[in-house]
């Protein structure tokens, strides 16, 4: 599916759009309520990503097939290594066989796991054949993706001795690993994270639990860009979200301030209101911790007309795509004067923005909607425009509740 949008004719906005349910608390809930069946979970996310995960869960033999879903893929070898009896072949797409898994595949045979490569040595697919694990030791490398990290520790509550994780070096993206620990407090479960060490306790059982889901930070990403591209006096409303949020990428209400959007946290909701504070003409962050919003902020800056320096982003290369690779040649073609380095992005001032470009989307949710909000700016084609559905099925159908104009080519 192609798309031609347009954005709305009164560029000062005032609107309230409800958003689906964190991607990634979702998939940390849909585990846990599957090694403890007396979890329920609330507002879960209605994204492909979900229901892939919920529908791998069920399976017990055979292949279980994730897709494009990279966080049902580390999470799912996590769950099937630790449950003897359950004997899997976990695979997914093209994309997804390029996409390494030796770091968390080594750390569970650590533990006892028996897991094999069916095709290339460190990529998926694997046969995972489940055990009893009763082995509580083992490390990992700090500066990896947090969802080996998480894999781990949301199997560690049902192991026998729980678990004893070392991380060895820099920690990367620390709030998913909060989060992660966050959810198994919430069910009770006792955890510690010292330094370097994080200990789960093992849990044979929990108490009746209810897990409510707040909505994605990720996906509210995109309404910060629309907003910051707007008119001052916008203000756009979104739910349900909370001040105290398990999600990293809640910071956003910070780091959007420098670009002129105040965040004002209600029930259950945030209002992101446009200011006329005057934006930096060169701005320099550090996403080490929300790496996932890198896409909405260097799309943001171009917008703007301003410069940027993003660091932190060494996981970006291993996403749905090669993340800063991706950004280099779609924001060239619409004239951005941008470099890139394995961990950094840069974009220099500029004020043209070429117009009716059409963007690829690399089998990439996040290049389909970062880019969207430009069309404040200018006019823009979106290739693939469907890839949302992975983590945001209603996005079209939210901006058209914006005045967008989207229009299928």
């Amino acid at each position: 599916m192609k798309l031609h949008l347009t954005g709305p004719s009164n560029t000062k906005l005032n609107d309230t759009i409800t958003i689906t349910g964190s991607k990634s608390e979702s998939n940390r809930s849909l585990l846990l309520a599957a090694l403890f069946p007396n979890i329920t979970i609330e507002n879960i996310s209605n994204s492909d990503d979900a229901q892939l995960m919920a529908k791998g869960l069920k399976i017990s033999e055979g292949t279980v097939d994730i897709h494009h879903a990279g966080t049902a893929m580390r999470f799912l070898t996590g769950y099937f290594s630790s449950q003897e009896g359950k004997d899997v072949v976990l695979t997914g797409s093209k994309r997804m066989t390029e996409r390494p898994i030796e770091i968390l595949v080594d750390a569970l045979r650590t533990l006892g796991a028996e897991i094999s490569y069916v095709q290339d040595e460190g990529y998926p697919p694997i046969k995972i054949k489940g055990q009893h694990i009763v082995k509580d030791k083992v490390s990992l490398p700090a500066n990896v993706s947090s969802q080996y990290i998480s894999s781990l520790l949301l199997i560690a509550p049902n192991l026998k001795n729980g678990l004893e994780l070392e991380l060895v070096g820099k920690i990367t993206s620390v709030p998913y690993i909060k989060m992660t620990l966050g959810l198994l407090e919430e069910i009770g479960v006792e955890t510690s994270f010292e330094g370097s060490l994080i200990k789960v306790f093992p849990k044979a059982k929990v108490l009746p639990t209810t897990l409510v889901v707040e909505s994605d930070w990720s996906s509210a990403s995109y309404f910060y860009g629309i907003c910051a591209l707007a008119e001052p006096g916008t203000e756009i409303t979104l739910s349900a979200y909370k001040k105290e949020s398990l999600q990293g990428d809640s910071v956003l209400a910070d780091i959007y301030t420098i670009f002129g959007v105040e965040t004002i946290f209600g029930e259950n909701k945030v209002t992101l209101k446009k200011t006329d504070k005057k934006v930096l003409a060169q701005n320099e962050l550090d996403l080490v911790n929300a790496p996932d919003i890198a896409q909405t902020i260097a799309v943001t800056c171009f917008g703007l007309g301003v410069g940027c320096h993003l660091i932190g982003l060494h996981t970006l290369k291993i996403k749905e795509t090669d993340r800063l690779e991706a950004l280099d040649v779609e924001l060239s073609k619409l004239g951005a004067n941008i470099s890139v380095t394995n961990k950094s992005l840069t974009i220099l001032p500029t004020t043209e923005i070429n117009a009716d470009v059409a963007i690829d989307t690399y089998n990439d949710h996040r290049m389909a909607m970062a880019f969207a909000p430009l069309a404040m700016k200018t006019t823009l084609i979106v290739n693939d425009a469907e890839v949302v559905s992975k983590s945001y099925p209603d996005f079209w159908n939210d901006l058209k509740q914006l005045d967008f104009s989207i229009k299928e080519l």
